[in-house]
């Protein structure tokens, strides 16, 4: 179903970098989302009423909650999609991931409101009234939001949009809350104990969770948060795959929504290569990284020595000290520089986040060891972190 309303819907689909294609993406995905939403919510209203079931109730206004995410969503692709302008010349992509923001904090706004009604309903019980017309609506929406979530899933999964996903999400939370409505109205049969109120605290605490992981994703989003290892590593084997790179380092991405993605990072060249050349190797490798990757790279170029026997020498003999350390530490830009009474050792170590030793002692560790081999080295160390 999902393929069929894409291709009756979307032209030219598989463009998901072209900002009108995505629009269509959120076009489709937020109006099923309100029609099926409102469907259910119009359902699940009648039968709350007609069962007297404060659960059944609160789902349908959840329901009717999730349509207005699915507005929200609508409206945020629309206003993704507006090219940069000169307040905001990185383009309007982040407006999705505030997006996914709202909407979190609706579903934890219908949460709250949930809790508060089931405290009531166990304060002041009323009988539930079982119906198998009741039962079959419950069993249906059940069915139709995990149609929903797939739905909204692979549309979110396609375009990688935050909003998209945090919807699917919420769909799939709400199957529990129906669920346990569900499970509610089926135990009146054989029970006088007031459950009802009890199933709605559940209910409500499921939908809060959900809401709590929609936040706790959209604001790491927004803080930021580091690349798929998947497009690093095509990233990276794409531009070594160019014989004049020797190596590349210090790689940062910086996301403006998945249609507006920038990147610098530094490519190491052999000092004996003609500038010139090597110049234009790096305009080409920009050029072809934005056409096959959708990224507006900058690339800084690192002339290295490359057939200078000493500084190979040392350079391999340095990479075996800092991994006898810790396996993940890396090494680059090394540098020889020869003087009258000592010899600088220049270079950057890159070290991984949670690495429990103090950079001081790491730097002066490392130079003990530069000693041990030849007390005229001294080592000139900036550590850094990876951004990847």
């Amino acid at each position: 179903m999902t393929n069929l309303l894409v291709r009756i819907f979307i032209k030219n689909s598989e463009n998901v970098k072209d900002a009108d294609v995505r629009e269509k993406y959120g076009l489709l995905g937020s109006v099923v989302g309100i029609i099926v939403n409102l469907i259910l919510s119009a359902g699940k209203y009648a039968i709350g009423v007609i069962s007297n079931s404060v659960s059944i109730t609160a789902d349908a206004i959840n329901n009717l909650a999730d349509a207005a995410s699915c507005i929200v969503t609508l409206v945020s692709f629309k206003l993704a999609s507006r090219k940069p302008d000169k307040n905001h010349p990185f383009g309007h992509g982040r407006i999705e991931y505030i997006a996914a923001l709202i909407v979190g904090f609706l579903v934890e706004l219908m949460g709250y409101e949930l809790i508060k009604s089931s405290i009531e309903k166990i304060r002041n019980p009323q009988e539930v009234v079982f119906s198998i017309p009741a039962t079959a609506v419950l069993v249906f929406s059940i069915l139709g939001k995990v149609w929903l979530f797939l739905f909204n899933r692979k549309l979110g999964n396609k375009i990688q949009s935050p909003a998209m996903l945090a919807v699917a999400k919420d769909s799939l939370s709400d199957t529990t809350a129906t669920f346990v409505a569900a499970v509610s109205l089926v135990c009146s049969l054989f029970t006088d104990i007031p459950l009802d109120g009890y199933m709605g605290l559940i209910v409500s605490g499921f939908i809060l969770m959900s809401g709590f992981g929609i936040l706790k994703e959209s604001v790491g989003i927004l803080l930021g948060t580091p690349p798929e290892k998947e497009v690093v590593d095509q990233l990276v084997e794409y531009i070594l795959s160019h014989d004049e790179i020797v190596g590349v380092h210090d790689l940062v991405v910086h996301s403006y929504g998945a249609s507006r993605i920038f990147a610098s990072i530094h490519a190491e060249i052999s000092a004996d290569e003609n500038m010139l050349v090597a110049h234009d190797t790096i305009d080409n490798i920009e050029q072809q990284v934005k056409k096959r990757f959708g990224i507006e790279l900058v690339i800084h170029m690192d002339p290295v020595e490359t057939n200078n026997e000493k500084v190979n020498s040392l350079r391999t003999e340095f990479v075996k000290i800092i991994k006898d350390i810790d396996k993940e530490l890396t090494l680059h830009d090394f540098r020889v520089v020869d003087g009258p009474t000592h010899t600088n050792l220049v270079f950057d170590v890159v070290i991984p986040y949670g690495f429990e030793m103090d950079n001081r002692k790491l730097k002066r560790l490392i130079n003990e060891k530069a000693g041990e081999i030849n007390n005229r080295y001294r080592c000139v160390i900036t550590v850094d972190n990876s951004y990847v």
